[in-house]
């Protein structure tokens, strides 16, 4: 039985719980045992606005112990955590809870910077705990589908790719964190690393990366270069005006087939045949991640599909979007 301790409870926070939840109640063995958040109401039931995730389940918070004071929550007996903090406590929290022996789910980005990132990474190698960053595209069911036919070559080789993540700006977020880029870093960190390191997962490490950005990296615009000649570009947008809600897409024309997602829904149209919709079990990417590092607790197995290190590239290869971005859109090497 892995026990578990959850560190934050803002909206990704009410998230993991129904994923808690779900796998409890399918007889799992895993249990929520600790919850630890500065916010007195939250651990009342009070539940956070999100346009982003949206939770719809009802944990009974009873049944756990509740904190305000990290220290003592950091009392009881656990096996691992799982962070879903703002990004800026991300490091701090990490660290120490491999300090005190627990293995460590958090969730994405890794860290606010890639120093604090590598930090995290040296933390779990000292102690021997398992680190993994909750990097939820890698288990979400319409793109590992597409991580399987990239993989396969089943439609042949990517010509070119578009992805998109956006919405409205969150002013829902905890003391508007989120709308503070020294706490999130913007869109660019906190919103488009997730295509990031899907890219990185579907193709590679990019040869070099170029971006644009708004003022304060709300907006983001970005290519990777690739010695095959395929074409490759994210889009990024946290500052969508109206009731537009939030979105994530992509659109990735292969040799014999295009597949786009939008709107929740796969669609795979192969040349000369009906055009077709993917289906899976319901289950989206927040539960399956975290059965998949519960997974890697009880079986003691190394993480594979979503690596620290993997988390860590991602962040650097933000972190050059950056750089671009401040030099009128010039491509920066990826070392």
């Amino acid at each position: 039985m892995i026990k578990v301790g959850l560190i934050g409870l803002g909206s990704i926070g009410h998230v993991h719980l129904d994923a808690y939840a779900q796998l409890e109640r399918e007889g799992f063995p895993i249990k929520l045992v600790a919850i630890f958040d500065t916010d007195e109401q939250k651990l009342k039931g009070n539940k956070q606005d999100s346009n982003v995730v949206d939770s719809n389940g009802t944990y009974d918070l009873s049944k756990v112990s509740t904190f305000t004071d990290a220290d003592l929550f950091f009392q009881e007996d656990m096996d691992m955590v799982d962070i879903t903090l703002p990004t800026y406590l991300h490091d701090e929290f990490t660290i120490r809870s491999l300090n005190k022996g627990l293995h460590v789910l958090c969730e994405k980005p890794i860290a606010l910077n890639s120093d604090n990132g590598a930090a995290m990474l040296e933390a779990a190698a000292a102690t021997g705990k398992k680190l993994m960053i909750a990097h939820c595209l890698r288990f979400w069911p319409e793109y590992e589908y597409l991580k399987s036919v990239v993989d396969s070559a089943t439609y042949g080789q990517v010509k070119a790719a578009t992805f998109f993540r956006g919405g409205g700006a969150p002013t829902w977020s905890y003391e508007n964190w989120m709308l503070q880029v020294d706490k999130s870093g913007g869109a660019l960190v906190d919103l488009h690393i997730h295509d990031v390191d899907m890219i990185n997962f579907l193709f590679g490490k990019p040869e070099s990366v170029s971006a644009l950005c708004s003022d304060h990296y709300d907006i983001v615009s970005a290519h990777f270069r690739y010695s095959d000649g395929k074409i490759i570009h994210a889009d990024a947008d946290l500052s969508l005006p109206g009731e537009f809600g939030f979105a994530m897409t992509y659109r990735v024309h292969m040799e014999t087939a295009t597949l786009v997602f939008e709107a929740g829904r796969l669609t795979v149209y192969p040349a000369n045949e009906p055009a077709w919709v993917y289906e899976h079990d319901g289950n989206l990417g927040y539960y399956r991640e975290i059965k998949y590092f519960a997974e890697r607790l009880l079986n003691d197995e190394d993480i594979i599909t979503s690596t620290p290190e993997d988390s860590l590239l991602a962040l650097r290869i933000v972190e050059a979007e950056r750089k671009s971005a401040s030099s009128s859109g010039q491509f920066i090497q990826i070392d």
